[in-house]
């Protein structure tokens, strides 16, 4: 009999420690080994918590996480520059 999930020792550490977050792993295992609908709930449930972080702080709430992803932009365009 095969299992859809890998056993415990199969998993990268990264994984396993992505899994051990109490609210976010169970949502991400759920995305991983779920059903196919369960990206949507994932995926509306972080922009829900975002808009109610905006209700609740405001401004900020709404700037962190853009500066947060300024970095990974300057990759992807010196990627594209680059050619890779």
């Amino acid at each position: 009999m095969t299992t859809k999930a890998k056993s415990y020792s199969d998993r990268s550490l990264v994984t396993r420690i992505m899994f051990r977050v109490p609210i976010l792993g169970r949502m991400l295992r759920e995305v991983f080994y779920g059903d196919a609908d369960n990206i949507y709930y994932f995926l509306f449930s972080i922009f829900a918590l975002w808009f109610l972080a905006i209700l609740t702080w405001g401004y900020p709430a709404l700037i962190i996480p853009m500066m947060a992803v300024v970095p990974a932009m300057f990759v992807v365009l010196i990627m594209i520059t680059v050619g890779e």
